[in-house]
C-alpha cells in the first residue's frame, strides 16, 4: 500500500513539475512539457526475451492458490489478447497501463523455470527518463538489474541492482547508501519473497535524498538521457523444492509475471517548450509522449538546446522560473542576416551582448556591421543602415598609409574626419601626394613616403635640415663639409651649433706633433709624456723645464789659481738666495771653466751669470770664451757663427745678483763645450784701500737659457707665432727665471714655456725624484722641483743641505758642530764628524776626553779609583766597579757593605742574606754591620724574615733554602691574619685560618650559611625566613643556607624574595610552612586576583562574600551566580544575623520558629516574642500524636494508591467510613489545645480504626495477589496499546505529511521539491553518520567518555589507600589540635597580649583583657606601662609614623636638591648650546670661504673655456667690462666688521660658566647634607642613591658640555687661523704681483692672472683691449652670462665686428681707465682687509684667555667629580650596612 502511494506521489510530482504554467505560459517565464508514460504508443518498441505460450500452449501453476480448487492454468500467446475471446495471451504489451476494467486479467508472463529474462524498450529519440514502476503478479525477482543506453543500444550503463541477497547475486557491488546520483549500488527492499502477488519495484533516476546543486549540469543531464531501457531478471524466487526435484511440473510454479510496467519520462526542453510533437515517421497516439520539442524563446533543436538562427546576441541558457532567458536577435544594422555568438566579446561587453555578425554586406564590417571596410569611409549624412553609407577613399596610394586608407568616420575626440587621408610620416597634402619639408623623393616603396634629407643640423646653415628636393644635398657652414654637412674641415673638430659649425684643433705648438686632432674628441697627437686634449699638460711624474734648467754650479767648476769654494748654510725659515752648496770665491785674475755636454736642442742660448759682489763697485771686466771641440760645419744650425761670437766681455754690477750678456751663444745638440770665465779686472786699483789683491767675487752658478726668438714657434712669421712672441715679451717671461728667489710664474708664461720645453726636450722631462731624499715621486710640473725631506736640497732632492749629513729615507741630520770646539760648522756628509779644535773631542767637538768633564773647561773625574769615566756635564761617576755606587763611587752598592772611600782600608763585601747578591739566594734589600758587635744586620725584602732572611714571613710560603726558592704571598684573598704564622701553610700556601666568614683553599668563597663577595670581605649571614625556605636548607630556625654569591634562599613553592619572606602574587599562607597556597579568588566576583597574604581573604566586589568571593556577602543568601538576597530575619528571634546561605532560613533561638524566626515554635505558647514552653505532658502526647500522624499518612498514601488503581468497587463504603474516622482523628490531632474528652474520643476512634483496618488489611492481602497478576497483564497490554497508538500516530502523521507534500508538489516546481527532499535526506544521512561515528569510530565522544570513566575508576582505585591514609592522618592531626586547644590557658594569652593576667576583673585591670571594654564601649587591651604585645605594637606603630614623617621630610629635601641639580644641568646645557652656536658660526664662516673659493675656481674654469674658443671681439670685451664696473666686492668692510662682532658675542656668551659652576658647588654641599639624612633613612637609601646618581650624571653632562665648548672654541680658533693664513696668503700673493691689482687679495690676484690668459688669446688686439679683457674676467657671478654671449650671437657676428675694431679704440681706452679705477678700489679693500686681520688677531687673544678660564673651570669640575665619587662611595657603604641589618 505504501509503495503504491509513493508511486502515485512521484507520478503526480513529475506531472506537476513538467506541465506548463498556464497562468503565464512560455511568454512570461519557463515552461515545460507534460511528463507521461513512455510505453504508451510504443507497444512495438517493447520486447521481452521470454514469453510463455509463444510457440505452443503451456501450463503453469500458481503457488498462492494452495486453498483454491484450481491451481494450474494455460498460457497461449500466439494470438493477441482479447478480454472475451483470448484471455490466456500474456505478451509483453499487456504490461502497458490502459486503465481498463480487465487490468488485473491481463499480464505478461515468462516461460516456466527460466531465470535469465529481460524486458527492453527501444525509443525513437532521446528522452529524459525519471522513474519506473513494476507491479508483479507473482513473486518479485530474487535478483534483477536495470540498465540503459543513450546511443541506441550500442553501449549500456547499469542504473541499479536489486537482489534478495546482493552479496551472492551481485558480488563486488556496493550495498551502501547513495552518495552521488550516479552511484551504482544494490538494494534489497524490492526483492523480498513477500508479497506473493502485486508486489512492486520502483526505481527513481534522481534519488530525492541526494542534493543536486545544478539540475542542468552535464552529469545530471547524462544521467536522465536514454534511448533504450532494459530490465534484466537474473534469478527467480523459489520455495526450494526445485533443488530436490527437477521435474518439469515443479518448474511450472516458478516464472516471472508482471501486471503493469510504467516508465515515466518526457522530452526535455530546458524550459523553452510547453509541448512536444511527434518525430517524423512516428504516428501520434493519444497519451503518447513525443520526442521533439516545440521550441519558444527563439531556440531550436530537438531539445531546444540551441539558439535560433540570427538570435545569438546572448548565450543560450535554460529558462528559470519567471526568467525566460530567451535568445536575443543580433544587431547587424540591416547589413547581414547571419551571426554567431562569441564568449570573448560577451565578456568584454560586460555580459550584455555577444553576437558577432557574419558576412556583412554593403562594404561594411565589424561585430554589428557598424564599420566601413578598409578604403571606405562612412558618409556622415547617411544612416548606418543605409546600403550606401560607405564611400570609397580618395588617397594617393604611394603617399598614404596602408595603400590609400582614410578615416572611416568623424570623431572630434580622436581627431578623425571621415574620408580624410592618413599620410605617411614624410608626406603631406589632402591626397598625401607631396613630400614634407626636409624630405625628397616620393615613393610607394618607402614606408616613410619620402626620404629624409639626412642633413646634420649642426653643420647646416642656420641649423636648417632642408636639402635640395631632387639631389638631397645639404647647405653646409664655413668649416663643415660632406654631403650631409656632418664632417669638419681638416684641423677642426666638434661639429656643433656654432656659427662656423666646427672648432679649430688649437693643438699646443710645442706639446703636439702637429695641428691635427680627432674629429670626435678633439684630441691632438702629443709628444712623449704630454697629455690633455691640446697636449698642453704633462703626465704625472713629469715636468716642463724652467728657463734656467740647464744650471752649472760654480763650486763644481774647474777653478784657477786663487779660487776657493765657500760653502754657506741655509737658515731655517728663510729662502735661499743661492743654489747648490755655496759659491766659488774668485779673486781678481781668477778663472772658472764649466764643462757643458748636455745641450738638448740646437739653438741660441742666453748666458745667465749669478753672483754676489763683495766689493762696493762694479766688477769692471769679465771675459767669457766658448771653446768648441772643432770647426763649425756650415750645414749645422750654428753654421753662421763666427769666432767673435764665441768671445764675450761683460761687467758685473755691484748691486746686482745676476747678469745676462746681450749676445747669445749658439750651441748644438750632442756637442760638448767648455765655457771659460776670466775675471780680469775689478776696478782701478786706486779705488781699493789695500790694492787689487783683495778684490774678490762670489760666483754662484751659470745657466743656459733658451732664447725664444731662435725657436720657430716665435719666428715663423705667421700671426700665431707673432702673437706668441709679443705675449712672451710683454709678460717678460724671460725675466722671471733670472733670480734665484722668484715670484710665482703666471699661467700665460707657464703655457708658453711648456710649449718651449716640449720642443726643446721632445716632450716632458721625467721627475726622477730621489726615492730616499724626496717625499713623493711626483714633482712640480713647473720646473720639476721634487718635494724634499727635511734638510735635503736639489731639484731631485739628491743631497744634503750645507751643514747637514746622513742622507737617507729620513732626510738629513744637522751637523750640530760646537762653535767652541769645532773649526767650522760643516761636517762630514757621511759620518757627521766635525773638525775639532785641539782639546775638543766627540762627533760634534762638544766633549772632553775620557776621564774629564766640564767642557770647555775640562776637569778630571773624582771617582775614588773605582772608575775612570764620569758624566761630561755633571761629573757624576759612571760604571763604578768593585761593587760601589754613588756619584763618586763612595758607597757600596745594594747588597754589599763596607767603606769604599779612597784611602780607607775597607772594601765592599756581599751581604750574607743568606748568601750574596750573585748567588741566587739573596733576599735582602741591603745590610749593614753593627758597630757595637760587628754583626751583619740584613734589611729583608717583603715576605722574608729571620736573621739572614732565610725564612718566609707570616702570610707567605715557599722554600727559600733551596736553590731558586722564593717566598710568595699566600693567595687567600686578603682574608687571613698576615701576622699569624699558621694562617696559611708556609710550604704549600694553602689557606688554613680563613677570617671574615670565608672558607676554601684560597678563602675565596663565603662559608656555608653566608653570602657575599669573599674578595671584598663582605660575607654576611644568610637571613632566610624559616617558614618560606626549604626545610632541607635549614639546620635550625635561624641557621639556613643560601646562594653564596647572591644570598638567595631556596624557597618553597610559590614563595619569593631574597629571604623567602613573601608569597608569590596571588598566593597566601606563608605560615603553613609548606609553601604558599593559591588565592583562588573568583575572577568575576573579586576586585583583584590577589588576597590577604596571611588570611587568604579575597577582596570581594559589592554583593559577594566568602573567602574566595564565591558566596554571597555577609547577611545575604542565594546563588551568587544568579542573585543574592538580604536575610529577612526578625532580630528578636534569631541566634545570629547570618541566615542559611542556600535557603535563606533564619537561625532561630530556642522556642522560636518560622522562616523569619517570627513565631513561637511547636511546644511553646504565648505571643511572639514572649514564647513560653508548654507543660511537660505536652511532650508525651506530642510524641504519640506524631507517631499516629505518621502511620495515618502511610495509610492515606496506600489508600490513595488503591483508589488510583480503580479497585475500590465493593469496598467503597468501608473506605468512606475509614476516611470519616480518619478525618475526625486528623481534626483532633491538628487541634493545638485538645481537651481530655476529645482525647478519649480520639482513642476510641483509633481502636475502631485499628479493627476495621485489620479486617481491611486481610481482604486487601487476598486481593493483592490477584491485583498483581492483573497489573502485570494490564502493564503488558498498556505497553502494546501504547506502541500501537504510537504507530497509528506515526502513520497518521506520515499520511498527513504525504498529503501536505502532495498538495505542495501540485502547486510547486518538481525540481524545487526534489532539491528540498534531497537536502533533507542529506542532513538525515549526515546525522546518521555522525551518530554512527560517535559509537563506532575511535576516538569519539562515547569512546572518550568511556575512557574518562575508566581513568577515573583507575584513579579512584589507585588513590583509595592514599586517601584513607591521609584522611586518618588528618583526623589524628585534628585530634591533636583539639587537645592543644583545650589546653590553652587564656590567662597566659591575655597576659602576653594585653600585659595583665587574665583572671583580673576588667574594672580592676589597668591593661584590660579579653572581653573588656572602656567607657565608650570600645575594646580595651593594653595601655600605658603595659608590656603586652598590643602595647609593643602600638609603640612600634608610633615610631613607624614618626620615622615616616622624618623620611618624608628628607625626601622633600632630596626633591629640592634634585630640582636644583636639574637647573644646574639645564644651565650647563645652555652653555653647551652657546658653545655649539659659536662652533656653528665658525663652521659657517669656513664654509663661506670655501664656497667663495669654489666660485672662484668655477670662474677660472669658465674663463678657460672662454679662451679655448675663437676669442671675443672688442664689443664683447666692452660689454663685459661694463658689467664688471657695475659689480662690487661681495665682502664689504661692514660685513666683515659684523662677522667680528658676532664672534665676540659668541665668546662673551660663554662667561656664564662661572655662575653655573658656583651653583653646582652649592648643590654638592647640599648633596653632602643629604648623605647624613640618607644614613638615618634606611628604607629610603636606594632612592637617595638614585638621586645621587642623577647628580653625578648632571655633573658629567656639565663636564661634557664644557668639553664640547672647549672643542668648539678650538675649532673656532683653527678656523680663525685658517682665515688668517688665507689672508696672509692673499697679502703674499698680491705683494708679488707686478702691476695690475698687485694689492688685491688672493681672489683678485687669481682673477688678474686669468685676465692675462684672456689677453694672450687676443694679443693681436690693442693693449687696451687686452686690459679690458683682464677686467672683464673679474665678473665672477656673471661668467655664465658672458659664456652665453660668447656662444650666441656675438660669436656669430665675429667677422662683422672684426671690421669695426678701429672704430672701437676710443671706447677701449675708456674701459682701460675704468679698470685702473677698479684697481685703486681693490687697494682700498686690501687695506680694509688688513685692518680686519688685526681685529681677528685680537679676537684670537680673547679666545685664548677664555680657553684658559674654561680649563680652570674644568679642573674645578674634576675636583667636584672626585667629591661626588667619594659621596657615592659612602652612600653605597651605608646601603650595604642597611641591607645587612638584622
Amino acid at each position: 500500500m505504501l509503495a503504491s502511494l509513493l508511486t502515485l506521489v512521484c507520478a503526480l510530482a513529475a506531472a506537476a513539475g513538467q506541465e506548463p504554467d498556464h497562468a503565464h505560459g512560455c511568454a512570461h517565464g519557463s515552461c515545460y512539457p507534460a511528463t507521461g508514460d513512455l510505453l504508451v504508443g510504443r507497444e512495438k518498441n517493447l520486447k521481452a526475451s521470454s514469453t510463455c505460450g509463444m510457440r505452443r500452449k503451456e501450463s503453469y501453476c500458481i503457488v498462492s492458490h494452495l486453498q483454491d480448487e484450481k491451481k494450474c492454468f494455460y498460457c497461449d500467446s500466439r494470438r493477441p489478447y482479447d478480454p472475451v475471446y483470448n484471455t490466456i495471451n500474456h505478451r509483453i504489451e499487456n504490461v502497458i497501463t490502459t486503465f481498463k476494467p480487465h487490468r488485473k486479467k491481463s499480464w505478461w508472463q515468462s516461460e516456466n523455470g527460466k531465470s535469465e529474462v529481460f524486458i527492453q524498450l527501444d525509443l525513437e529519440a532521446e528522452f529524459h527518463f525519471t522513474h519506473l514502476i513494476m507491479t508483479f503478479k507473482t513473486f518479485r525477482p530474487a535478483a534483477m538489474l536495470i540498465e540503459r543506453s543513450a546511443d541506441f543500444g550500442r553501449t549500456w550503463q547499469i542504473y541499479r541492482y536489486f537482489g534478495y541477497d546482493c552479496a551472492s547475486a551481485f558480488p563486488g557491488v556496493s550495498q551502501g547508501h547513495l552518495r552521488k546520483v550516479d552511484d551504482v549500488i544494490c538494494e534489497s527492499r524490492y526483492s523480498d519473497i513477500e508479497p506473493s502477488t502485486e508486489g512492486e519495484a520502483i526505481y527513481r533516476v534522481l534519488d530525492p535524498a541526494i542534493s543536486i546543486e545544478d539540475p542542468y549540469s552535464p552529469n545530471i543531464q547524462n544521467q536522465l538521457k536514454i534511448t533504450n531501457l532494459r530490465v534484466n531478471f537474473t534469478k527467480l524466487h523459489t520455495l526450494g523444492d526445485n533443488l530436490l526435484d527437477t521435474r518439469a511440473e515443479i518448474k511450472e510454479k516458478y516464472y516471472y509475471a508482471m501486471y503493469e510496467l510504467v516508465i515515466r519520462g518526457n522530452c526535455f526542453c530546458y524550459g523553452h517548450a510547453s509541448e512536444c510533437a511527434p518525430i517524423d515517421g512516428i504516428r501520434d497516439i493519444e497519451g503518447m509522449v513525443h520526442g521533439r520539442c516545440v521550441c519558444n524563446h527563439h531556440t531550436k533543436g530537438l531539445n531546444c538546446e540551441q539558439c535560433d538562427n540570427f538570435h545569438n546576441d546572448l548565450p543560450w541558457r535554460p529558462a528559470e522560473g519567471r526568467n525566460t532567458n530567451a535568445c536575443k536577435q543580433c544587431k547587424c544594422n540591416s547589413h547581414s542576416n547571419v551571426c554567431h555568438f562569441d564568449m570573448a566579446v560577451y565578456l568584454a561587453m560586460g555580459n550584455v551582448s555577444g553576437g558577432v555578425c557574419d558576412d556583412c554586406q554593403h562594404n561594411t564590417m565589424g561585430r554589428n556591421c557598424e564599420l566601413c571596410k578598409p578604403f571606405y569611409y562612412k558618409d556622415p549624412t547617411k544612416d548606418i543602415r543605409d546600403p550606401r553609407v560607405c564611400i570609397p577613399c580618395d588617397c594617393d596610394p604611394d603617399g598614404s598609409e596602408n595603400g590609400g586608407t582614410c578615416d572611416i568616420h568623424s570623431d572630434t575626440f580622436l581627431g578623425t574626419v571621415a574620408g580624410q587621408c592618413r599620410c605617411k610620416a614624410n608626406v603631406e597634402g589632402p591626397r598625401c601626394d607631396k613630400c614634407k619639408a626636409g624630405t625628397f623623393g616620393l615613393s610607394a616603396d618607402d614606408p616613410q613616403g619620402c626620404q629624409p634629407c639626412r642633413c646634420d643640423r649642426r653643420g647646416t646653415v642656420s641649423g636648417n635640415s632642408q636639402c635640395d628636393p631632387v639631389s638631397g644635398d645639404c647647405f653646409c657652414k664655413r668649416l663643415v663639409t660632406g654631403r650631409s654637412c656632418d664632417q669638419c674641415l681638416p684641423e677642426h673638430w666638434a661639429l656643433s651649433n656654432d656659427l662656423h659649425g666646427c672648432r679649430g684643433c688649437e693643438c699646443d705648438v710645442g706639446g703636439a706633433l702637429d695641428n691635427q686632432c680627432s674629429v670626435e674628441t678633439g684630441q691632438c697627437r702629443c709628444h712623449s709624456h704630454m697629455t690633455g686634449r691640446q697636449c698642453a699638460q704633462v703626465e704625472s711624474g713629469y715636468f716642463f723645464m724652467a728657463l734656467d734648467h740647464f744650471l752649472y754650479e760654480a763650486e763644481l767648476a774647474k777653478m784657477g789659481q786663487g779660487c776657493t769654494v765657500e760653502t754657506r748654510e741655509h737658515q731655517p725659515g728663510r729662502p735661499a738666495t743661492w743654489t747648490g752648496l755655496g759659491f766659488a770665491r774668485v779673486p781678481e785674475g781668477g778663472t772658472l771653466e764649466f764643462h757643458i755636454s748636455n745641450v738638448p736642442y740646437s739653438m741660441e742660448y742666453d748666458l745667465l751669470i749669478r753672483f754676489e759682489s763683495q766689493m762696493p763697485r762694479d766688477w769692471e771686466e769679465v771675459r767669457v770664451t766658448l771653446i768648441r771641440p772643432g770647426q763649425i760645419p756650415t750645414s749645422s744650425p750654428c753654421g753662421n757663427t763666427i769666432p767673435a761670437d764665441d768671445r764675450l766681455t761683460v761687467s758685473l754690477p755691484a748691486g746686482a745678483r745676476f747678469m745676462v750678456p746681450p749676445q747669445p751663444v749658439c750651441l748644438e745638440k750632442g756637442v760638448s763645450y767648455t765655457l771659460r770665465f776670466e775675471f780680469t779686472r775689478y776696478q782701478d786699483a786706486n779705488y781699493i784701500l789695500n790694492g787689487a789683491a783683495n778684490a774678490v767675487l762670489l760666483v754662484d752658478s751659470i745657466a743656459l737659457m733658451p732664447r725664444h726668438s731662435s725657436l720657430e714657434m716665435y719666428n715663423a712669421g705667421d700671426s700665431a707665432s707673432n702673437t706668441r712672441k709679443q705675449t712672451y715679451e710683454r709678460y717678460r717671461c724671460h725675466e722671471g727665471a733670472k733670480s734665484v728667489t722668484r715670484a710665482l710664474m703666471s699661467d700665460t708664461c707657464a703655457k708658453l714655456i711648456t710649449s718651449m720645453s716640449a720642443i726643446i726636450n721632445d716632450g716632458a722631462l721625467p721627475c726622477i725624484c730621489d726615492p730616499q731624499g724626496s717625499v713623493s715621486s711626483v714633482c712640480d710640473v713647473r720646473g720639476g722641483q721634487c718635494r724634499c725631506r727635511p734638510n735635503v736640497i736639489g731639484r731631485r732632492c739628491e743631497q744634503c743641505a750645507t751643514g747637514m749629513y746622513g742622507f737617507g729615507p729620513s732626510g738629513c741630520i744637522a751637523c750640530g758642530c760646537s762653535l767652541e770646539g769645532s773649526v767650522t760648522r760643516l761636517c762630514d756628509k757621511f759620518t757627521g764628524q766635525c773638525q775639532c779644535r785641539p782639546g775638543a773631542f766627540g762627533q760634534q767637538c762638544d766633549r772632553c776626553q775620557s776621564g774629564y768633564w766640564g767642557f770647555p773647561n775640562c776637569r778630571p773625574c773624582q771617582c775614588n779609583g773605582h772608575t775612570e769615566e764620569c758624566d761630561q756635564r755633571t761629573g757624576a761617576c759612571v760604571n763604578c766597579r768593585d761593587n760601589t755606587g754613588g756619584e763618586k763611587c763612595d758607597r757600596c752598592a745594594n747588597g754589599y757593605y763596607g767603606n769604599p772611600v779612597l784611602g780607607s782600608s775597607g772594601q765592599c763585601r756581599p751581604c750574607p742574606c743568606p748568601e750574596g747578591p750573585s748567588s741566587g739566594r739573596h733576599f735582602a734589600a741591603s745590610c749593614y754591620q753593627d758597630n757595637r758587635n760587628g754583626q751583619i744586620v740584613c734589611n729583608c725584602n717583603q715576605g722574608y724574615t729571620g736573621a739572614r732572611c732565610e725564612e718566609c714571613a707570616p702570610g707567605y710560603y715557599g722554600n727559600p733554602a733551596q736553590p731558586g726558592g722564593r717566598c710568595q704571598p699566600c693567595q687567600c684573598n686578603n682574608n687571613i691574619d698576615m701576622s699569624d704564622m699558621d694562617a696559611c701553610n708556609r710550604h704549600t700556601g694553602q689557606c688554613k685560618k680563613c677570617l671574615y666568614n670565608t672558607e676554601g683553599p684560597n678563602c675565596g668563597i663565603c662559608k656555608s650559611g653566608y653570602h657575599g663577595d669573599a674578595s671584598r670581605r663582605n660575607c654576611r649571614k644568610c637571613t632566610c625566613n624559616f617558614l618560606g625556605t626549604e626545610n632541607s636548607q635549614c639546620i635550625e630556625r635561624e641557621e639556613c643556607v643560601c646562594q653564596r654569591s647572591t644570598g638567595q634562599c631556596q624557597c618553597l613553592p610559590n614563595v619569593i624574595g631574597l629571604t623567602c619572606h613573601h608569597c608569590a602574587p596571588n598566593h597566601w599562607n606563608l605560615a603553613g610552612g609548606r609553601g604558599c597556597d593559591t588565592c583562588g579568588c573568583d575572577p568575576n566576583n573579586s576586585v583583584t586576583s590577589s588576597c590577604n597574604e596571611f588570611t587568604g581573604q579575597c577582596q570581594c566586589r559589592d554583593g559577594f562574600g566568602g573567602k574566595t568571593c564565591t558566596d554571597c556577602q555577609e547577611n545575604y543568601w542565594g546563588d551568587p551566580r544568579t542573585q543574592c538576597r538580604a536575610c529577612d530575619c526578625d532580630w528578636r528571634g534569631i541566634e545570629t544575623s547570618q541566615c542559611n546561605r542556600l535557603t535563606g532560613h533564619c537561625v532561630c533561638q530556642q522556642g522560636v520558629s518560622g522562616v523569619r524566626c517570627d513565631q513561637c515554635a511547636r511546644g511553646f505558647s504565648g505571643l511572639f516574642p514572649n514564647c513560653q514552653p508548654c507543660h511537660q505532658c505536652f511532650g508525651d502526647w506530642d510524641r504519640i500524636v506524631q507517631d499516629l500522624a505518621v502511620r495515618t499518612k502511610v495509610l492515606a498514601e496506600r489508600a490513595h494508591e488503591i483508589q488510583t488503581t480503580g479497585l475500590t468497587g465493593a469496598y467503597e463504603k468501608a473506605f468512606k467510613d475509614l476516611e470519616e474516622k480518619l478525618a475526625q482523628a486528623q481534626g483532633i490531632v491538628n487541634a493545638r489545645n485538645a481537651t481530655a474528652a476529645a482525647v478519649a474520643t480520639l482513642m476510641e476512634l483509633i481502636e475502631e480504626l485499628r479493627a476495621e483496618i485489620g479486617e481491611t488489611t486481610d481482604t486487601l492481602n487476598r486481593l493483592e495477589g490477584d491485583l498483581t497478576v492483573v497489573q502485570d497483564s494490564n502493564s503488558e497490554a498498556s505497553k502494546e496499546l501504547s506502541a500501537l497508538e504510537r504507530e497509528a500516530k506515526e502513520l497518521n502523521l506520515t499520511s498527513e505529511q504525504l498529503h501536505r507534500q502532495l498538495d505542495i508538489l501540485k502547486n510547486s516546481n518538481f525540481l524545487g521539491a526534489y532539491d528540498s527532499i534531497r537536502t533533507s535526506y542529506n542532513k538525515s544521512r549526515d546525522a546518521e553518520l555522525r551518530a554512527n561515528q560517535s559509537t563506532t569510530t575511535r576516538p569519539s565522544t562515547v569512546s572518550q567518555s568511556a575512557d574518562t570513566r575508566r581513568r577515573t575508576e583507575r584513579l579512584i582505585i589507585a588513590k583509595k589507600d592514599d586517601f584513607n591514609r591521609k584522611n586518618a592522618a588528618n583526623k589524628r592531626a585534628l585530634g591533636e589540635l583539639n587537645t592543644r586547644a583545650q589546653g590553652l590557658d587564656m590567662r597566659k594569652i591575655n597576659e602576653m597580649v594585653c600585659g595583665v593576667p587574665g583572671d583580673a576583673p576588667c574594672g580592676e585591670s589597668p591593661c584590660g583583657g579579653a572581653g573588656c571594654r572602656d567607657d565608650e564601649g570600645n575594646r580595651h587591651c593594653g595601655g600605658l606601662n603595659c608590656k603586652g604585645a598590643t602595647a609593643v605594637a602600638d609603640n612600634a606603630l608610633e615610631r613607624a609614623k614618626h620615622a615616616e614623617k622624618e623620611l618624608n621630610k628628607a625626601m622633600g629635601e632630596v626633591e629640592g636638591l634634585f630640582i636644583k641639580v636639574a637647573e644646574a644641568k639645564t644651565k650647563a646645557e645652555e652653555a653647551k648650546g652657546k658653545a655649539q652656536a659659536a662652533l656653528d658660526k665658525a663652521t659657517a664662516t669656513k664654509n663661506q670661504v670655501e664656497r667663495s673659493n669654489n666660485d672662484l675656481r668655477d670662474l677660472i674654469k669658465q674663463i678657460r673655456e672662454f679662451l679655448t674658443q675663437d676669442g671675443a671681439d672688442p664689443d664683447s670685451i666692452e660689454a663685459v667690462a661694463n658689467r664688471v664696473l657695475e659689480l662690487s666686492i661681495p665682502a664689504s668692510p661692514l660685513q666683515i666688521r659684523h662677522l667680528a662682532d658676532e664672534i665676540k658675542d659668541r665668546v662673551r656668551s660663554l662667561s656664564n660658566v662661572d655662575s653655573i659652576l658656583a651653583q653646582t658647588q652649592d648643590d654638592v654641599r647640599k648633596a653632602e647634607k643629604l648623605l647624613l639624612a640618607a644614613k638615618r633613612a634606611r628604607h629610603r637609601a636606594e632612592g637617595v642613591k638614585t638621586t645621587a646618581e642623577t647628580v653625578k650624571q648632571a655633573l658629567v653632562d656639565a663636564k661634557t658640555a664644557q668639553t664640547s665648548a672647549e672643542k668648539a672654541i678650538a675649532r673656532a680658533k683653527v678656523d680663525i687661523g685658517e682665515t688668517e693664513n688665507r689672508l696672509a696668503q692673499i697679502e703674499s700673493e698680491t705683494s708679488n704681483s707686478e702691476k695690475n691689482l698687485n694689492d688685491a687679495m688672493e681672489r683678485l690676484g687669481t682673477l688678474g692672472r686669468e685676465i692675462n690668459a684672456l689677453k694672450t688669446k687676443r694679443a693681436n688686439n690693442s693693449m687696451a683691449a687686452a686690459r679690458a679683457e683682464e677686467t672683464a674676467t673679474m665678473a665672477r657671478d656673471k661668467a655664465n652670462e658672458a659664456k652665453q654671449i660668447l656662444d650666441g650671437q656675438l660669436t656669430d657676428k665675429y667677422h662683422e665686428v672684426k671690421q669695426r675694431v678701429d672704430t672701437k679704440a676710443k671706447a677701449v681706452q675708456e674701459a682701460k681707465k675704468k679698470a685702473e679705477s677698479l684697481r685703486d678700489e681693490a687697494k682700498e679693500l686690501l687695506r680694509d682687509a688688513q685692518n680686519k686681520l688685526q681685529r681677528l688677531a685680537e679676537l684670537e687673544k680673547n679666545y685664548e684667555t677664555n680657553q684658559k678660564k674654561l680649563e680652570g673651570k674644568a679642573r674645578q669640575l674634576d675636583g667636584l667629580e672626585d667629591k661626588m665619587k667619594a659621596i657615592l662611595s659612602d652612600i653605597n657603604k651605608q646601603i650595604q650596612i642597611y641591607n645587612t641589618c638584622q
